[in-house]
């Protein structure tokens, strides 16, 4: 009895084990089967979004032709198509290693040019983020069998990606080298980063690792090293990785490169492949770059009718895009980060900043709280940009100072109409300024409500103090500000409209009318030395100008209007 017991235990046990097995083989193969149809969707929907790519690439070289003073958008077009299609040349390629489907054709050549000069194709990349490039190849010439396509791709995933987790000012190097039998090589990729934490190592070459893209504040697919990894082992070489947090990274790919290594239907002799040219799969590395920041402003010469924007904004073509979309409009500086952003504040005459929230070096809300912090530079208006959208993050823009907060991604009309609007307050506000009398500006000292107004009290008193020096000019009255001629311009054009001259002349003139009315026979040339004009001839065009009519006409109707009354 215990026997046939144990028996059907055993039995029971068996099936068990057989039902419970056979359901996890079922269920990994109806994951297997779903991921590889959805492999194949994604790369089906792929390849037809490279036609469509490719329409529009040849549309914008026919635009091109047609009207070709357009060419900087058209290079800004083009850089983004290019990219696209090599992300999606990615998603391919991935797609066919996982299907097993790459394939490893190597050819003849000299392998040490052919790597130096496609890395040279990267530099741009790297002097962009003034990064310091060197490329070392030891031999500089040597005879070996590659396969170009795929080492392309090796080579550019892997500076790209240092170039990424470098600093600004960082250094980025690649040496290749060869062993003593000249049949292998050797290509270590090092830079000077923040290295690669030692719970981040194992997963490094993981489909869709995150890389740390956030901390870095840049952007990447987690395709790269994955498929960098699956094209180096394809190669028949090996690749290995050696990072210390603080001081940086370096990737060593080992690959062989006699005939020997590879099978014939690797080998391509038929074909002689230019190792002098690289290939495609890095044309989207353009030196591209946003227009120079003109130095063509004299402060007090500047065209005050023009106002001038500091864009910042760490994405190259973005930052490009709002150039060339406002520079019709309005003169527009541009930086790459906060620090840039601060030195451009500090030397040019500036009505707007416009910035992105997400920067390395000094990020946008940093920026905001160091320019509403400083009583020289508080009035200039900030509209952030960010990919940000929870409420708190609007709510601390919005404490730190910004003046409106723009989420990502956001139409460039829309910003322009913000742009717009803020400007349109500032011109209500100069009006109202305008449209004070002198009392009106004494009041202002006497009680100011603002900071703003606290800065125009205190400029308004010392002009008042030296109404009648005819020699008080914008360097004088900086002096008794206690700051810089070009601060001291800055917020009154900011605030009144006018710069550091027509300020105290509409002062002066303000107080001459105020005279005027309170005692219309004063001659005009003693009205206009009271308030500081030593050519009355002139003063009574700048009165002309602002009033309406000549210093003696105004006093005659004051005084006509007094005796009818």
């Amino acid at each position: 009895m215990s026997v046939r017991i144990l028996l059907i235990i055993a039995t029971l046990a068996i099936i068990s084990v057989v039902i419970f097995v056979g359901r996890n083989l079922y269920l990994r193969s109806l994951r297997l089967r779903r991921r590889l149809q959805m492999s194949d969707i994604f790369t089906n929907i792929t390849h037809e979004l490279l036609t469509p790519l490719t329409v529009i690439s040849a549309s914008v070289d026919k635009l091109r032709d047609e009207a070709p003073q357009h060419g900087r958008d058209y290079d800004l077009m083009q850089l983004n198509i290019q990219r696209m299609v090599r992300l999606l040349q990615q998603i391919l390629e991935t797609s066919k290693s996982e299907a097993g489907q790459l394939k490893l054709l190597v050819a003849r050549g000299d392998v040490m040019r052919y790597i130096r000069e496609t890395a040279e194709c990267l530099e741009p990349l790297l002097v962009h983020k003034r990064q310091h490039f060197t490329i070392s190849c030891y031999p500089e010439s040597m005879m070996g069998w590659i396969d170009t396509d795929k080492l392309d791709k090796i080579i550019y995933n892997l500076l790209s990606n240092a170039a990424k987790y470098s600093h600004e000012d960082g250094e980025v190097s690649l040496k290749v080298h060869t062993n003593s039998t000249f049949d292998h090589i050797r290509i270590e990729v090092s830079d000077t980063g923040d290295g690669i934490p030692p719970e981040k190592m194992k997963h490094l070459f993981q489909r869709f690792h995150d890389g740390e893209y956030r901390k870095h504040k840049t952007i990447g697919t987690g395709l790269g090293l994955y498929l960098t990894r699956d094209l180096v082992y394809l190669h028949h070489g090996s690749i290995q990785c050696q990072s210390e947090v603080g001081k940086g990274t370096t990737f060593t790919v080992t690959l062989p490169i006699n005939k020997e290594a590879f099978k014939a239907d690797e080998l391509d002799e038929s074909r002689t492949t230019d190792f002098n040219i690289p290939q495609n799969a890095i044309i989207d590395i353009q030196a591209l770059r946003p227009d120079v920041n003109e130095d063509d402003e004299p402060q007090d010469h500047a065209d005050d009718d023009v106002y001038r924007l500091l864009v910042v904004e760490d994405n190259v073509e973005l930052l490009m895009l709002m150039q060339q979309l406002l520079k019709s409009t309005y003169h527009v500086y541009v930086a790459k980060n906060g620090r840039e952003a601060l030195n451009i504040i500090h030397q040019k005459a500036l009505d707007l900043i416009i910035s992105d929230v997400m920067m390395p070096e000094m990020d946008g809300y940093e920026l905001t709280k160091i320019i509403k912090d400083d009583p020289n530079y508080n009035h200039l208006p900030i509209i952030l940009l960010t990919a940000k959208t929870q409420e708190e993050d609007e709510q601390q823009a919005l404490l730190l100072g910004a003046d409106e907060y723009l989420t990502k991604p956001f139409r460039l009309s829309d910003l322009k109409l913000r742009i717009e609007n803020i400007i349109e307050n500032r011109k209500r506000v100069q009006s109202e300024y305008h449209q004070e009398s002198a009392e009106e500006a004494r009041r202002i000292i006497v009680a100011p409500k603002s900071p703003d107004e606290e800065f125009l009290s205190r400029a308004l008193a010392c002009v008042y103090a030296h109404l009648d020096d005819d020699a008080y000019d914008r360097e004088a009255l900086a002096a008794d500000m206690g700051a810089s001629s070009s601060t001291i311009y800055n917020k009154l054009r900011s605030i009144t409209g006018l710069n550091v001259s027509g300020f105290i002349r509409d002062i002066r003139l303000k107080e001459a009318q105020r005279l005027a009315q309170s005692d219309p026979t004063y001659r005009v040339s003693d009205l206009a030395y009271k308030v500081g004009f030593r050519d009355p001839r002139y003063f009574s065009t700048c009165f002309k100008k602002q009033f309406g009519m000549q210093p003696k006409e105004y006093m005659e109707k004051l005084t006509q209007e007094k005796t009818e009354r």
